[in-house]
């Protein structure tokens, strides 16, 4: 049985990734004053590279006008403009590049370069095996709140049952998919990269929940956090860019993974803040998590069909508790 799933995941993906040896070419990569880590941008790099991407489709002159070629380059613009690019499916202001930094090539803040390969991959959430496709699908209904949109006495038991929402197969998974896939091609299939799983917080360093300070992380986010997301959470422009709102109806729903305490402590702690990364303690990146967690947000309609097989996680905080 192990044989046959390693040979169904070579055919799924031999047809999108290339050869695990090939080298990645000049065409795609671009040359910055500071040394890439593994290809991706270093952690510690302040705002003034926020919009710095080793590798852009845009600029890839391998990249030609055939069908792959467009959607690559779309599943680009979405993932760094999703609102803008993908509005049917993202209601509020949130784009996959406000947590996937630098188009998801940069380290320790959740990077996707050579996660295509991974797929499928068992989910703890779903509690099954899901595909590159169910995922984005995930991060389009979670993350960018898609089910904003549906009427507030919606009888739909299941996302995938109202024609409204995401699907594996709509147009902007696909490119988006597409996309992901362009940033892995060259890694080792079935290989996780080094780079991922690098922004969580070791267990040993996660404080209970009970512990948390709300008022100490109100105060933190006050003194280093204000200046790029506001006193009201829902960013501050700089130029024609603003960061994504961090609480109310614009922001991520209740179900996402950001609200989770400790997965949101871990991004904060390696990513933020953008002016000084790296630069807040593991204790006080989780007070910060709690503080922002305490905030209202949209309510995902379909956390009940969340956790049905693995237990409910400890900081899923807009989670009613099960016995």
């Amino acid at each position: 049985m192990k044989s046959l799933r390693h040979f169904s995941v070579g055919l799924l993906t031999a047809a999108t990734l290339s050869a695990c040896s090939a080298p990645t070419p000049s065409s795609i990569r671009q040359t910055f004053r500071y040394p890439l880590v593994n290809g991706l941008v270093p952690a510690r790099m302040t705002m003034v590279t926020a919009w710095d991407y080793p590798k852009n489709p845009l600029l890839d002159t391998r990249l030609d006008d055939s069908t792959l070629s467009r959607e690559i380059k779309w599943g680009y613009r979405i993932f760094t403009n999703t609102p803008g690019e993908a509005p049917r499916f993202a209601p509020g202001k949130m784009s996959c590049n406000n947590c996937h930094l630098n188009g998801g090539q940069r380290e320790r803040a959740m990077p996707l370069v050579g996660v295509a390969g991974m797929f499928p991959e068992y989910n703890r959430r779903a509690g099954r095996l899901i595909s590159l496709g169910d995922r984005i699908v995930d991060c389009f209904l979670r993350s960018q709140n898609a089910t904003g949109r549906l009427a507030s006495d919606s009888a739909v038991a299941n996302p995938a049952d109202d024609p409204a929402l995401p699907t594996p197969t709509s147009r902007e998974v696909l490119a988006i998919s597409a996309y992901l896939t362009w940033l892995s091609r060259g890694a080792t299939m079935g290989t996780n990269p080094s780079s991922r799983g690098r922004n969580t917080l070791a267990p040993a360093t996660l404080v209970p929940l009970n512990a948390l300070n709300r008022s100490k992380g109100e105060q933190i986010y006050t003194d280093r956090c204000v200046s790029c997301h506001g006193a009201d959470g829902q960013g501050v422009a700089v130029g024609d860019r603003k960061a994504g709102p961090l609480w109310g109806p614009d922001s991520w729903n209740d179900g996402a993974g950001a609200a989770r305490i400790y997965t949101l402590a871990g991004i904060i702690r390696y990513a933020m803040p953008y002016l000084d990364p790296g630069s807040l303690s593991d204790e006080d990146s989780q007070h910060v998590a709690a503080y922002i967690n305490s905030k209202p947000r949209p309510a995902y309609p379909f956390k009940s069909l969340d956790y049905q097989v693995d237990p409910l996680p400890s900081d899923a905080v807009y989670y009613p508790k099960r016995k």
